[in-house]
């Protein structure tokens, strides 16, 4: 039986481990992080049917998923600057995009795996390929392994991606900076107001405030500048007042409700870059490597697709080679003939759907993106 060596212990290469192991198909997942435990993996992601949820269904967990589900909090709110609601969306009890938490779904998927078949710490730094020879990945620890398939789901920086493909991600032009609750805060009765059940998103061109109320009573988001790369990394020093200063320029004259938001909220500011593949991005079939997620298709958050891309990836390959268990190569083609037109297809929405958001048509052309996507 062939050996499959997944690099990235994420949604996409959990989902494919397990649904892989469900059919007898030995797998190891290899994984930079120390533990399970060793970052933060907060955050709340809208779970689409059709993609995600059809991964887990395939994988055996949709009981599981159905436990974690955060109800209501699907909820829309799209305000503009000055706090006027433009948009209010209360949510759906037919559980179509469902909210759940990030972390507690990689914990189930963690959780369906046996013991032993994550290799943590493994920090990947290379694959070598050569004609005839299985690829070998070489990690950081200056150990190695080689496998008749090796599957890149080591996200956007992915070295796996470099054995196949000499694209990197650019800048979008798009900048987030992480907000949240210090530890033991919770939000005001005034921040939970202008929030809502669920996710606030509030729009100026160029900028916005995107804010979700937690289960717990605490806030998670960010917010977001349209800036050149360059003007913004100097900020980013590691001295968080430079970066508040930052914030308080373009922040401070929004409304008082939505300003101490995002005020209230920075004590920790952290800068994240939205970065994206292009996307028409693939690559030419290289025996005994491919890409799935973030590794293969790098795209901005605007679509809402790039967890559920990554699960469904991850299940779309395994479904190839549970049909072809000894013609890797095979299942390798098959899968990215498909998985090239429906990543393009998803990346080029969600390309489109950031220039609404952050354009100088929004906080109107959001708007209108929302009333269609939810109607």
């Amino acid at each position: 039986m062939s050996s499959i060596a997944i690099v990235g212990a994420g949604l996409g290469g959990l989902l494919s481990a397990r649904t892989l192991h469900r059919h007898g198909i030995a797998t190891a997942v290899y994984d930079a992080e120390e533990s399970a435990a060793a970052r933060t993996q907060g955050g709340l992601l809208d779970i689409h049917f059709h993609t995600g949820q059809a991964a887990l269904r395939n994988a055996g967990l949709i009981e599981e998923f159905r436990t974690l589900i955060r109800r209501g909090h699907d909820a829309k709110r799209i305000t503009d600057r000055d706090g006027t609601i433009l948009f209010d969306w209360p949510g759906s009890s037919l559980d179509i995009r469902p909210e759940v938490d990030r972390g507690e779904l990689r914990t189930i998927l963690i959780a369906s795996l046996p013991d032993g078949m994550i290799r943590w710490g493994r920090k990947a730094t290379s694959v070598v390929t050569a004609p005839g020879r299985r690829p070998q990945v070489h990690f950081a620890d200056g150990s190695s392994i080689a496998a008749d398939l090796v599957v890149g789901a080591d996200g956007a920086w992915s070295k796996v991606r470099r054995s196949v493909s000499g694209v990197e991600p650019t800048y979008t032009g798009t900048c987030f900076i992480e907000i949240g609750s210090a530890r033991g805060q919770l939000l005001s009765r005034e921040s939970a107001a202008i929030i809502g059940r669920g996710t606030l998103t509030a729009l100026a061109p160029g900028q916005g405030i995107l804010a979700h109320h937690n289960a717990d009573g605490t806030l998670s988001g960010y917010v977001a500048i349209n800036t050149p790369l360059d003007l913004i990394t100097p900020v980013d020093t590691g001295d968080p007042s430079a970066m508040q200063a930052l914030i308080a320029q373009r922040f401070g004259n929004w409304a008082p409700a939505l300003s101490s938001l995002v005020f209230d909220h920075i004590s920790d500011p952290v800068l994240r870059p939205i970065y994206a593949l292009p996307a028409t991005h693939r690559w030419e079939r290289q025996p005994g490597v491919t890409l799935m997620g973030d590794a293969a298709h790098l795209m901005s958050p605007f679509a809402g697709e790039g967890a559920n891309l990554a699960m469904f990836d991850g299940a779309a390959l395994a479904a190839e080679i549970v049909a072809h268990p000894a013609h890797i190569d095979e299942a390798v083609s098959a899968y990215e003939d498909a998985l090239f037109p429906r990543s393009a297809e998803v990346a080029q929405r969600s390309a489109d759907n950031l220039r609404q958001f952050f354009g100088p048509g929004t906080p109107c052309s959001a708007v209108n993106l929302f009333a269609h996507l939810l109607s």
